[in-house]
C-alpha cells in the first residue's frame, strides 16, 4: 500500500493550465525524486499535497484517507531553514508543538531525544547564527519531521551547501531516514543528486506539466563511493536528461 498517493491532479491559474493529471505515489521509507524544468509546476505539485493549494480536478491520499486541501497533514520544507534568529535552537525545532498549543517546557521535553538522532547534541541552547549551513538544515528538516512524521516535502533542501557538505548531508539524511522510517519526496534541479539518493525520479514536463517519466534506480541505498564514476550512474544521468531536454 502506498504511503502517499496524487491521483489525477491538475491545477489552473489565470487561465493557464499549470498541471495537467498528474499521478505520483511513495511507499514507506522511499526518497522519490521530483525534477523538471523551472515552471514545470514542482512547487505548485507541493503545495497541493500539502495541503496549501485545492486542485481544481484530482484528489489526494495518505494512508488511503483523502486529504485534499486539507494542510497539516504532511510536512513541508523550502529551500532556506527559515530557522528564527532569536530563538534557541531547541526552540526552533519545537515550534511545530508550540503552535499545535503544547507548553514550552513540555515540547522541550517533547523534543529532547530528537537532538542525538539527528546529530544536534550539544546545540539546544545555540542560536541560529552559531551553527555552520549543515547544522541548521539538520534543525530545520528536524523541525520539518516534527510538524508532521508520515510524509516529508523538501524543496531543494541541500541546494545552499557546498559541495563537502552536501555530500555529507545526503549520506546523514539516508541514515536518518532509515532509522526513522521516513517517507520523502524532494525536488531538485541537481540530476546527480536525484540519481545518488532516489529510489525513483518522476520527471514533469512542462506546458502543462505533466509526468512523462518514472526512472527506478535499482542501485542499493546507500550508494557505493564510487557509483557516480560508474557507466550505470551516466546511464541513469541521460536518460533523466533526455527526458528533460525533450520536455
Amino acid at each position: 500500500m502506498a504511503k502517499l498517493r496524487v491521483v489525477n491532479v491538475s491545477k489552473t491559474f489565470d487561465e493557464k493550465k499549470v498541471l495537467d493529471n498528474v499521478s505520483i505515489e511513495i511507499h514507506e521509507k522511499e526518497l522519490v525524486g521530483l525534477l523538471g524544468v523551472s515552471g514545470a509546476g514542482k512547487t505548485t505539485l507541493f503545495n497541493i499535497i500539502s495541503g496549501l493549494l485545492r486542485p481544481d480536478e484530482g484528489q489526494v491520499f495518505l494512508e488511503e484517507e483523502e486529504i485534499t486541501g486539507q494542510p497539516g497533514k504532511v510536512s513541508y520544507m523550502l529551500q532556506k531553514d527559515l530557522l528564527l534568529p532569536y530563538r534557541t535552537v531547541e526552540d526552533n525545532v519545537a515550534l511545530p508543538l508550540l503552535i499545535g498549543g503544547m507548553k514550552k517546557k513540555e515540547a522541550r521535553q517533547k523534543v529532547s531525544p530528537y537532538f542525538e538522532a539527528f546529530g544536534l547534541e550539544g546545540t539546544q541552547k545555540k542560536y541560529p547564527s552559531q551553527l555552520s549551513g549543515g547544522m541548521r538544515q539538520r534543525a530545520a528538516l528536524l523541525r520539518t519531521y516534527l510538524f508532521s512524521d508520515k510524509i516529508a516535502l523538501l524543496d531543494e533542501p541541500f541546494s545552499a551547501l557546498d559541495t563537502l557538505t552536501k555530500n555529507a548531508m545526503h549520506r546523514w539524511y539516508l541514515d536518518v531516514m532509515e532509522r526513522i522510517h521516513l517517507s520523502t519526496i524532494f525536488i531538485t534541479h541537481d540530476v546527480d543528486e536525484a540519481v545518488l539518493l532516489s529510489d525513483r525520479i518522476y520527471i514533469l514536463g512542462k506546458n502543462p506539466g505533466s509526468i512523462v517519466d518514472e526512472i527506478c534506480i535499482r542501485e542499493p541505498k546507500p550508494r557505493r563511493n564510487d557509483f557516480s564514476l560508474t557507466e550505470e550512474f551516466l546511464e541513469y544521468k541521460r536518460r533523466v536528461l533526455e527526458k528533460i531536454e525533450i520536455n
